[in-house]
């Protein structure tokens, strides 16, 4: 397989690379906020640069984890939002259905309101923040242009990151220097292992499967639970954790609250395991401890 990664030098689009690398397949990768020696630059806006890209790089799949992913700051850059998470996928899928490519374009449980979650592939989206939306409409517009679309749904992804910039770093960050951290009571969802979701990616492109599927954790469990579990893994003292309520947190945008993806369509497809936090978070810790020079 030939495949381009749009947005290569991020954490999951590094860990896409790396696993398509590791079963022998060809990659070409771009960066664009955070440049990368092995990777070529490409802004997804630019709709012209990635017509050019799609067609120098011949791939068969492209993966396209780039976009705008800050959830609050997307409140407020609507229109960035749109053209990242949407307009600029869209494009980019388009391009490969021209070569008769697959694509795959990654999503999140923030197309629901998160009042019924764990979700299936098949429940009724209903976003409530400008994130969202964009990301629905994403989805829309992707499969509209490219009809061997896979659409990755997936949420809270953590694991080795150069940027150190998930969730587990943040906790490890506080509990380290003894700093309290605010953490929600009443946000559920799916914690989600990065490299299995990179090696679950390259496997539904390697058997061609098309449409939307959740890729996440196994496991559906309150963000405070799970930043215990973070800590508790890595020996660290939990007593930084502040338990607060979502409104008591104040974010800038809504949250779905009882959220969470159900995996069953992909266990049913794939043999890539979705890992849930107690896992994970092993394998983090065992992946950061084979680093050499890297802060524990």
């Amino acid at each position: 397989m030939r495949a381009l990664v749009i947005g290569a030098s991020g954490q999951v689009g590094a860990a896409v690379a790396d696993i398509l690398a590791a079963r022998g397949h060809a990659v070409v990768g771009t960066h664009h906020g955070h440049p990368d020696p092995r990777t070529h630059p490409l802004d997804l806006r630019d709709a012209d640069a990635v017509e050019r890209l799609v067609e120098a790089a011949a791939p068969d799949w492209v993966f396209c984890p780039a976009g705008l992913t800050a959830v609050d700051p997307c409140e407020d850059r609507e229109d960035e939002a749109r053209a990242l998470n949407c307009d600029g996928p869209a494009a980019a899928a388009r391009a490969a259905a021209r070569r008769g490519a697959g694509f795959v374009f990654f999503s999140t449980e923030y197309v629901f309101d998160g009042t019924a979650g764990p979700y299936r592939e098949d429940a009724q989206p209903c976003p409530i923040s400008v994130y969202g939306r964009s990301k629905l409409e994403g989805e829309a517009a992707v499969q509209a242009g490219n009809e061997r679309a896979a659409i990755v749904r997936t949420t809270v992804v953590y694991g080795p990151d150069p940027k150190e910039k998930n969730f587990v770093y943040a906790v490890l960050r506080a509990a380290r220097m003894g700093s309290p951290m605010r953490v929600v009571t009443d946000q559920i969802s799916s914690p989600t292992y990065a490299p299995d979701l990179a090696a679950a990616c390259v496997e539904l492109a390697e058997r061609g499967v098309a449409g939307v599927i959740n890729l996440a954790g196994d496991v559906v469990l309150p963000r405070l639970d799970f930043a215990r579990l973070v800590c508790d893994e890595f020996g660290l003292d939990p007593g930084v954790l502040a338990p607060v309520t979502t409104a008591e947190l104040s974010q800038r945008a809504p949250r779905p609250l009882c959220a969470g993806l159900v995996v069953e369509r992909a266990r049913g497809l794939l043999a890539t395991p979705l890992r849930g936090p107690r896992a994970g978070l092993a394998a983090m810790r065992q992946a950061l401890e084979a680093e050499p020079g890297r802060r524990r």
